[in-house]
């Protein structure tokens, strides 16, 4: 994705929308470590796996994580029109940078 290019207000207002809830920005911050399976999302986050279903699906609807079955498994990651910034703790939606305020364990 080119930082140059230019998104529509819709597109920055509804991936922002997506990412503002907290729950969502802490999957993220898993998910810039690397490809993390519901059930170890669950470990780190500590929620019901219902609860946890349902932010992934919002994530994956406004494209910024994508899954991929493994056996019983499903893997999520950031989509590749998410970019890791150069720090590695922050990431590019396309509209804007979002950088994290601190490190977040890789667990």
């Amino acid at each position: 994705m080119e930082f140059e290019e230019v998104y529509s207000t819709d597109f920055c207002s509804r991936r922002l929308k997506a990412i503002a809830d907290p729950t969502r920005w802490a999957v993220v911050a898993q998910l810039i470590h690397g490809p993390r399976t519901v059930g170890e999302l669950n470990g780190v986050l500590g929620m019901e796996s219902t609860l946890l279903s349902h932010h992934l699906k919002i994530l994956r609807d406004e494209g910024l994580v994508e899954c991929l079955r493994e056996g019983k498994n499903v893997r999520y990651f950031l989509s590749a029109d998410v970019e890791l910034t150069p720090s590695g703790r922050g990431i590019n939606l396309g509209c804007c940078v979002l950088q994290l305020s601190e490190p977040v364990a890789e667990k």
